[in-house]
């Protein structure tokens, strides 16, 4: 059985895939979100255990459910 890509990474091509489909820049969404630029680079690179409370603005900001946004991680 193939080994399954770390959740953080899988998580962070997840949140950079949905940004590009809504036409986002990665500044501007992290300024939608309220987060820092770098912080939101480090979540699409997997670098970031990202909080909660983090998540539900990342899914808020994207229009869907945090569980949308989970889909497939």
């Amino acid at each position: 059985m193939a080994k399954r890509k770390d959740i953080l990474k899988r998580f962070g091509e997840r949140v950079r895939e949905l940004r590009k489909e809504q036409g986002y820049s990665q500044e501007n969404f992290a300024y939608a979100c309220e987060l820092d630029r770098t912080y939101v680079g480090g979540i699409e690179r997997g670098e970031r255990n990202v909080a909660l409370r983090n998540i539900e603005r990342i899914a808020a900001t994207l229009g869907i459910s945090v569980a949308e946004l989970m889909d497939g991680v």
